[in-house]
């Protein structure tokens, strides 16, 4: 049952990857990309990792898209399609896509075979939370510092007097 359900998620999350790269639409593309990781959250939750799951639907569905569409709507970029930033390059690219996709898939199936996928044993949140402000104090203090100044920035900017 564990492997149906990582299986489906999965096939969400890279179908809806796919639209949120082709979405001519820079709105869509942030609200396909709340299905995308809200799919790979159900991946971690299939495996019984449901801190870790937790954490990205809070950090990454929560946090970063609403962060995305804030800024999007701060700088006011355009939400129209914009069809001038597409080159002629697409099929080409889809292509080189195709062609790394085929062998990451065939990589993953000789490196996996017909294995199982379990439940992981150190998905729980005491475990995690363990590893997290035991061994990698330093680096969560860091990344919190990093996005506060990154808050700062973006207030500095919706602050800044328009030139004329």
């Amino acid at each position: 049952m564990t492997t149906v359900l990582f299986s489906v998620a999965g096939v969400v999350a890279v179908a809806a990857a796919v639209v949120v790269v082709v979405s001519r639409r820079i709105v869509h593309a942030a609200l396909w990309l709340v299905v995308a990781l809200g799919a790979i959250a159900g991946c971690f939750g299939a495996l019984r990792a449901e801190f870790v799951a937790l954490v990205q639907i809070l950090v990454y569905v929560g946090a970063i898209v609403v962060l995305v569409l804030f800024a999007l709507m701060l700088t006011k970029a355009p939400t129209n399609p914009l069809p001038t930033l597409t080159t002629g390059r697409s099929p080409f690219a889809a292509v080189v896509a195709g062609v790394l996709a085929l062998i990451l898939g065939s990589g993953i199936v000789l490196a996996f075979g017909n294995e199982k996928i379990e439940p992981v044993a150190d998905g729980s949140a005491e475990a995690v939370g363990t590893q997290v402000f035991k061994t990698w104090v330093l680096p969560f203090e860091v990344l919190s510092v990093l996005l506060l100044a990154a808050l700062i920035g973006a207030i500095a900017l919706s602050q800044r007097k328009k030139e004329d």
